[in-house]
């Protein structure tokens, strides 16, 4: 499953929805523009798997729409898909922040399973990217060692906020609320 299906059961959670409000609160909230093409074949799959039902609503004058709800199988789905992440969408930016974003429906290790898996995915795109800046060097490839040698800085950096990540979800859970967030994590850093 994809980090799209994720952000579609995680926006149901929120309450039902028709594929239109649906796809605006996936885009409103993440940025991600979500097509029909994959928004209704998620939406099915996850009728047939039982995680969501769909309602007919009526309208005056127009055909009556389709409301999607979450059922309690769609809150273990989304969980479940939260939790399992294989080290092929571990190395995948999207996968991880879709899973980040959901924190807070993960207990902490499974939090810190994540971001092991993700750390690990850093670490094997840094090798990969240092041998390719040592061969950009060695054969005179002035491009090709400014670019990769900017990517390793890029990998490095995520490295250090994965481990920052790791800390402060090992020393609290950050409430809902953003002020009282911002207030808990002054306090913990002092």
């Amino acid at each position: 499953m994809s980090y799209i299906e994720i952000l579609i059961l995680r926006r149901l959670r929120s309450g039902p929805a028709h594929g239109y409000e649906l796809r605006k609160r996936v885009e409103q909230t993440t940025g991600v523009v979500l097509h029909n093409n994959s928004l209704y074949p998620a939406l099915k799959r996850f009728e047939e798997a039982g995680a969501v039902t769909k309602a007919a609503q009526p309208q005056d004058g127009r055909p009556p729409r389709l409301v999607y709800t979450l059922t309690e199988v769609g809150h273990e789905l989304l969980h479940d898909m939260l939790a399992d992440f294989p080290p092929e969408q571990a190395a995948d930016e999207g996968e991880f922040l879709a899973r980040l974003g959901q924190f807070s429906l993960l207990n902490p290790a499974e939090r810190a399973a994540v971001l092991v898996a993700r750390t690990r995915a850093v670490q094997a795109q840094l090798a990969h990217l240092t041998t390719m800046r040592d061969l950009a060097t060695t054969h005179g490839e002035r491009w090709g060692e400014l670019a990769t040698a900017e990517l390793i800085r890029r990998h490095e950096h995520e490295l250090a906020w994965l481990a920052e990540l790791g800390e402060l979800a090992a020393r609290y859970d950050p409430p809902a609320d953003p002020e009282t967030a911002r207030e808990t994590a002054r306090k913990t850093a002092e």
